[in-house]
Formats: structure tokens, sequence, C-alpha cells
């Protein structure tokens, strides 16, 4: 039984989705007036980890995420270059998309815009006017908070305590205050200004606001109730408290059964070690875009997968290069892994299906039903702590383990057999797949494409290499350096040694064979 920590209850609970063996989710998505920040990128990257654990459980996932195209934000962009407001959403939207799948996060299945739903969302609205949940005033429409009786339910908050603060925060000297009912209330749907896009709609012409959007687009396309909504910390209070008070009072339904969120993320300084809050004004405001540039995705989505989704998340140059170093530690046992499964079949029919009596003296030590079992145990390790809110901290954990563990098992191993081999396949492909699990892919991990094209012309000054390709630059110095080692020319060997050294390489000679890893 999968348990989650839900925000409304305050606690882990069994999760059981709405339909047996379904799942819908719903994550807010980005206000697409700028490329998203890395502080977004770990929402979008713990909810694509959690959704992709659901489907490998089996479960059939609907995953809708929302695009606000329209927004203050967005709107004042467009003001600044001179731009319509949709020519900026147009253009953040497609780099928004180009930035997830640049992150390795999945498309949703559903990807709806704010501003081709504007008829949804007027007719969630005028609901809430008939059931006496919001009015309107001069062209804007309020939503009436103290017409729920549950509001504050999902933040915690009293809302007799927040009157007061809110009052304050919200005097903006622009009279909007004098046509509200309530402080407290918030808007549904605002007037058209001048030079703003607007739609018409029963209390004139207007645009959406924030809090209606996600509403309006969930139960279209999920329904009500649906099983997770999902977004960032910062969201709880006023977005999605707001979000889940209009819909319940204008659908009498409980509009999400469980409501997750991850924690914030936060910076280290790297002068003082002390972390601090990502601020344009501290100038350690990073966007996802920039990081990639200087660090693989895969890397920081190791990081981000140590810790917890709801816990704080401390990012640095220091944090970033321990987590390529642990990743590189998974890669490198697939690594060899595979070259174990290569180099340690015997040729002809007995590859894979078994090998003549008359060579099982060739056949090194392993304890095939050893390795299996530990697959096996690594597999209900690996569910056990993802069951447990998604604690993909303690699943890397159990990862790390069992490479530790098949690296000592398959250690001395030289020759396969037809026990032997569906073992190490099975270790090797369970760490792929579980790697897959969380988002990285180890499966071809360092190989072939990821090495350097300066290890061309070495091969060609050494190896009399003359192809494109690194991968058979590679090969050929490996084989330069095996005839040099057996014609005992130790100067060319260790020419070959020593170039590879300077671009990356380690060279490490096995029984079958030397093998190369690169670690750029």
């Amino acid at each position: 039984m999968i348990k989650l920590y839900d925000t409304r209850r305050r606690q882990k609970v069994d999760f059981e989705p709405v339909e047996p063996g379904k799942v819908s989710m719903y994550v807010c998505g980005p206000t697409v007036y700028n490329r998203i920040h890395i502080g977004n990128a770990r929402t979008f990257i713990s909810f694509d980890m959690i959704r992709r654990y659901l489907a490998w459980r089996g479960f059939d996932v609907t995953f809708v995420q929302n695009v606000t195209d329209v927004d203050d934000k967005i709107i004042k962009r467009a003001g600044e270059e001179g731009r319509s407001a949709a020519e900026v959403a147009e253009e953040y939207t497609r780099l928004f998309i180009e930035d997830m799948r640049a992150a390795g996060v999945q498309d949703p299945d559903i990807r709806p815009k704010a501003t081709e739903e504007i008829d949804t969302m007027i007719a969630l609205i005028q609901r809430l006017i008939e059931r006496g949940h919001a009015y309107e005033a001069d062209g804007d429409v309020y939503f009436a908070v103290r017409t729920d009786p549950g509001y504050g339910g999902l933040s915690g908050r009293d809302i007799d305590e927040m009157e007061g603060g809110h009052r304050e925060l919200r005097a903006d000297g622009q009279g909007l205050e004098d046509r509200k009912r309530d402080p407290l209330d918030f808007a549904l749907w605002k007037a058209a200004k001048p030079g703003e896009p607007a739609w018409e709609s029963p209390w004139g012409a207007g645009r959406p606001g924030w809090h209606i959007e996600c509403s309006a687009m969930s139960e279209k396309y999920l329904g009500l109730p649906f099983d997770i909504h999902g977004g960032g910390a910062d969201l709880v209070f006023p977005h999605h408290e707001n979000e889940r008070a209009q819909s319940e009072c204008a659908c009498d339904s409980t509009f999400a059964n469980y409501w997750m969120h991850s924690g914030m993320l936060q910076i280290a300084n790297a002068e003082t070690g002390e972390t601090e809050k990502m601020s344009k004004s501290l100038n350690n405001f990073l966007l996802l875009h920039e990081v990639l540039e200087q660090v693989r995705p895969a890397a920081l989505r190791m990081l981000m997968l140590q810790s917890h989704y709801r816990s704080p998340l401390v990012f640095g140059e220091q944090r970033v290069a321990e987590a390529d170093a642990a990743l590189t530690r998974i890669e490198n046992a697939v690594k060899a892994l595979d070259w174990l499964l290569e180099t340690g079949q015997p040729e002809g029919d007995d590859a894979v299906g078994g090998i003549a009596e008359a060579k099982a003296e060739l056949v090194a030590v392993l304890d095939a039903a050893a390795l299996t079992d530990r697959v096996a145990v690594l597999r209900a390790n690996f569910a056990e702590a993802m069951d447990d809110d998604f604690n993909a901290p303690a699943a890397v954990g159990e990862i790390f383990s069992f490479v530790t563990d098949a690296n000592a098992m398959v250690a001395d191993t030289t020759q396969l057999n037809g026990d032997t081999y569906p073992a190490v396949r099975a270790a090797r492909d369970v760490i792929v797949e579980l790697m897959d699990v969380l988002g990285i892919d180890v499966s071809a991990a360092g190989v072939g494409e990821a090495y350097p094209v300066e290890v061309i012309g070495l091969a060609a000054e050494l190896a009399g290499y003359a192809g494109d390709d690194p991968e058979g630059a590679v090969a050929a110095l490996l084989e330069a350096r095996a005839t040099a080692r057996a014609e005992k020319n130790w100067a060319v060997a260790d020419g070959v040694r020593d170039g590879l050294a300077g671009l990356g390489f380690t060279i490490e000679d096995t029984p079958q064979g030397a093998r190369v890893t690169y670690e750029g």
C-alpha cells in the first residue's frame, strides 16, 4: 500500500485512488513571463518522479499540468518589451517545454492553456454567483471567502487571524479594496483595463483571476474529485487554499483527495557555506537553462533525488559535484556489468544458452542464485522505500547498496554460462530499470557519443586511426596498447595510457581485456 503525506490532513495516509488502477494528477504549471528557475524545476522534477513511480507500480496515470498564459506579470513583461502579452506567453511557453525536456521531465498528458479555457472559467464563476459564493462589483467578480466554512483548512490558517494582516497587505492605494465586501475576498474575474488582453463575459470585458484557472481546468479534464493535486510549498496559501474553496463551493464535492507539496530550494553561498533563499537581490537567482549549461541533467536530478521531495533542498556547486560523482558510481557499475556480459560469453552456439561440460572449468565462481536473490531484495526494498511517501533518498540508497554487493559478487568472474549469464543480466537490468523509474537513464551511460572528439586526434597519432568516430578511436587505442604490451614496447603502451588519462579516461586491465571508463 502506498502512503503519501497529505498536506490537508497533515499526516501520511494510505493512497486509495478514486478509480482502482488509475491515478488522476494535476500539478500547477508555470506563469510564462520568463524562463523557469531551479526552484520551479525542483517541483516539476519531484512530481515527474512521483508520476513515473506510480506508472511503474501499475497505475494508469493521467497527468495534467496547466500553463498560465494571461497574468499581470506577463502583461508587465510585454509592456517593458513593446510586445503583446500573447507574444510573450507564446515564447516562454515554448522555452518552458524545451527546459523541461532538457531536464528529463516527461510531457504531461494534457497541457491546457488558460487563454483557451476562458469559457470554462466563466461557467464556473457563474455557478459560484448563483450559489451565493461570489459577487460582481463594477465589472470585477470576487469570491466571498466567509461563505466557505472550511476556508483555511488546507493551509491550517484561522480565518479570523488572517483579516488584519490581509487588509494591510492589500492596501495598494488603487481603491480596489473598496469594491470588496470583505478584505479577504479574492478576484475571480478582473475588469478590463486599457491595453490589456480581455474577453467578453456576463460582467463585461475582462480576464480571469489566477486561482480560478486551475479550478476550471482540473475539473474539466479530470472531474471531481480527482486524486492528487500537487505543487510547490509556496502555493499552499493562497493559491491552493483558494482553488479548493471555490471548487468545493461551486460543486458540492471534494476537490482533490490528496494534496502534495514539494519543499523549497535554497542556495549554498560559495563563500560562507551558509544557505540562503534564492533571490535576484542576492545575485543567486539561477535559471534552469543556465544551470543545465554547466551541469548535466542527470546529475541535477540526482541531486534532487538525494533530498526527500518535501524537504528543503540546498543547491550549490559542491552538492552538484557530489551528486554527479554518486551518479557516476552507478553508471560505472552498469558499464562493468555490460562489459562482463559482452566479454564473458563463450563464442558460438553456447554464447548464452549454456556451456558444454568441457568448458565448465573456465567459469569462475559466481553464485548465480545469490545474485538473483539479491536482485529480488533490491526490488522489494526499492518499492518499500518509494511506497513510503515516495522516499527517493532511501530508494537511491538501496540501489547504491546493491551496486556494492553486485560488484563484489561478480568481481572475479571471467566467464559466464547458462546459469550465470541470466543472473548478471538481471543485475544489470534492475539497476537500469529502477534508475529509469527515478527519471535517470543509465542504460548506455558514458559510452560512444559521450567520448570527447579529441580522442580521435590521439588515436590518429598513436594508433594510426583514420576514422571519425570517438568510440572507434578508443577501440583503436586499446588495441594499439594491447599490441605494444605484448611486444613489451612500454613507451607506446604508456603513451596510450597517459594520453587517454589526459582526456579523462581510466584504463582497467581485466581478465577479459582492457576496459576503459570515461569520467570527463
